[in-house]
């Protein structure tokens, strides 16, 4: 994978815990610094730190209008999303070092 293209990406505190649904140019870095604690947020305070899905994009704008559609999801939408790909809602960030 490209360090820097377009991503949504969907994180979570544990199989079918709380979901954070964020956008980045470099998924590896962000992630990373959600799960260190960097971002100060919403991701801190639930401890999203999970990377359950993800999506890549050509474009930011295209990213960004995805990230926007699926934040006005409802919850089981997204947990379809997931387990569609990933249904044992493992944690895909060591698999993309």
């Amino acid at each position: 994978m490209d360090r820097r293209q377009p991503c949504v990406y969907m994180l979570s505190s544990g199989h079918n815990g709380t979901l954070y649904t964020g956008v980045t140019s470099d998924l590896l870095k962000r992630v990373w610094q959600h799960k260190h604690g960097v971002v100060d947020g919403f991701s801190r305070r639930y401890d999203t730190h999970d990377l359950v899905w993800y999506e890549l994009h050509e474009t930011m704008e295209s990213a960004i209008l995805r990230e926007k559609a699926l934040k006005n999801w409802k919850r089981q939408w997204k947990i379809r999303l997931i387990e569609g790909e990933n249904p044992e809602w493992n944690d895909l960030y060591p698999a993309l070092l």
